[in-house]
């Protein structure tokens, strides 16, 4: 029982972590990522639809992203939904191919994408302390149901202890690394 509740909380954490990480990949750093885009929705005929799903996205440099989109009526579109986007970028289309320059951040922007990243860090966190309580108080009605002895129940409440602060600490390690990455020139 107590096992269960464990390998639960454990289940919780990971997708925490692993939705940090995928946040990560939206926070722009100096270098040009495919996956600045990923959030980019384009109607297509009727649908909003991905730009990955729309064109072939490629980085042919460390600071440009290319679109070749598969129906060239699609290019105005393209264009006018990443200048929506919160992002940032502007694309620039020669009628086959649109290009986009990723400037290099100033330093004000990089200290603005550090605060973002301690802020989605932080959120993780939340999410991983809400999993512990969440086992605590399963682990405490299992106790009070005579399931596990209190023992038990001291046990669990330690493992799950233990299982919060590695996930935290792999937060604080994968929030060091995208601060890293941020504030590299």
């Amino acid at each position: 029982m107590v096992k269960d509740v464990v390998d639960k909380t454990r289940a919780g954490m990971e997708k925490s972590l692993e939705a940090l990480r995928k946040d990560f990949t939206r926070v722009r750093t100096g270098r040009a990522s495919v996956t600045l885009l990923d959030e980019i929705r384009i109607d297509y005929y009727g649908t909003p639809t991905p730009l990955s799903q729309i064109g072939t996205l490629i980085v042919p440099e460390p600071r440009l992203i290319t679109i070749q989109p598969w129906e060239k009526k699609l290019i105005p579109d393209i264009e006018r939904a990443i200048l929506k986007s919160d992002l940032g970028l502007n694309p620039t289309s020669d009628g086959n191919l649109i290009r986009i320059v990723i400037p290099a951040l100033t330093e004000e922007r990089r200290k603005e994408m550090v605060k973002l990243t301690k802020r989605m860090g932080e959120e993780a966190k939340i999410a991983m302390r809400n999993s512990r309580r969440d086992a605590n108080e399963a682990l405490k009605k299992l106790e009070k149901g005579k399931e596990i002895s209190e023992d038990d129940l001291k046990r669990g409440e330690k493992e799950v202890q233990e299982l919060t602060d590695s996930y935290v600490k792999k937060v604080d390690d994968v929030v060091a690394a995208k601060e890293k990455e941020v504030m590299e020139i």
